[in-house]
C-alpha cells in the first residue's frame, strides 16, 4: 500500500506540474518551483494517511497487537517505531522530487537563476509538515481497527490542522488579533513561513510539539485499549 501510494504521489505531482495547463510550470511563465510547493501539501495530506493507515488498524484486526506487546519492548518504542518508518517511507517519495530542482533550471532563461534558500526551506517545511501529518496519522490509526476509518480521520485531521485553522481565522467575528493566534494554531502557518527560506526556530519548535503531542496521544490510546482488554478479560 506504502509503494502504490508513493507511486500515485509522483504521477500525480508530474500531472499537475508538468502536463494540466491550469498549474503547469511550463504554463506558468516562470521558473521556479512555487506551483510544486504550494500543492505537494495537499498532495501530502492524501499520501501520509494511506501510508499510516494499517500502522496500528491491521495489528488490532489481526491480533498481533497482544504478540507484539509480549515483546521486551516499551509502548513508546513501539510508537516510534512504526512512527519513522512511515516516515522514513515519505521522505522516500519525496526524494525523486528533486529532479525539478534540475529541470526547472534547465528551463531557465538566466542560468543559475533560482532561488535556492527558498528551495531549500520549502524543502526542510515539506519534511516538517510531513513529519507532523505522520504523527496525526499514526494516532488516527491507533483509534480503530479499520483501515479505512483511519484513513478517512487522518485526512480530516491533516486537513483541520494545515487549513482549519486557517479557514477559521478568516471568520470576521474572529477578527481583531485572535484571526492571527487562530492561525498560528495551523501547520500552513508555519509551513508558510519556513518556505520563504528562513528557517524559525519558532516554526521548527512547533512541529516538534506536534509530533512530541500526537505520540502521547497515541501511547495513551495504546494504553487505554490494553485497560480495557485486561477488563474484559
Amino acid at each position: 500500500m506504502g509503494y502504490v501510494a508513493i507511486l500515485i504521489f509522483l504521477i500525480a505531482c508530474g500531472l499537475f506540474l508538468w502536463i494540466i495547463p491550469d498549474t503547469s510550470i511550463l504554463d506558468y511563465g516562470y521558473a521556479n518551483l512555487d506551483r510544486f510547493f504550494e500543492m505537494a501539501p495537499w498532495f501530502l495530506i492524501l499520501l501520509i494517511p494511506a501510508v499510516t493507515m494499517r500502522s496500528f488498524a491491521d495489528e488490532f484486526r489481526g491480533g498481533t497487537i497482544e504478540w507484539l506487546s509480549t515483546k521486551p519492548i516499551t509502548d513508546l518504542n513501539i510508537i516510534l517505531g512504526k512512527y519513522f518508518a512511515a516516515l522514513s517511507l515519505v521522505s522516500f517519495a519525496l526524494l525523486p522530487t528533486l529532479v525539478y530542482i534540475l529541470t526547472v533550471s534547465s528551463l531557465s532563461a538566466i542560468p543559475d537563476n533560482l532561488d535556492t534558500g527558498a528551495i531549500i526551506g520549502s524543502y526542510i517545511g515539506l519534511l516538517l509538515l510531513a513529519s507532523g501529518f505522520t504523527a496525526v496519522g499514526v494516532f488516527c490509526s491507533s483509534l480503530t481497527s479499520n483501515q479505512v476509518v483511519a484513513f478517512l480521520i487522518a485526512l480530516f485531521a491533516c486537513y483541520l490542522f494545515h487549513s482549519g485553522f486557517e479557514a477559521l481565522s478568516k471568520i470576521p467575528s474572529f477578527t481583531g488579533g485572535i484571526d492571527y493566534y487562530l492561525s498560528m494554531v495551523g501547520m500552513s502557518f508555519h509551513y508558510n513561513s519556513i518556505s520563504r527560506g528562513v528557517i524559525d526556530t519558532r516554526d521548527v519548535v512547533y512541529f516538534v510539539s506536534v509530533v512530541v503531542l500526537f505520540v502521547a496521544l497515541t501511547r495513551t490510546s495504546l494504553n487505554r485499549r490494553s485497560w480495557d482488554t485486561s477488563k474484559q478479560d
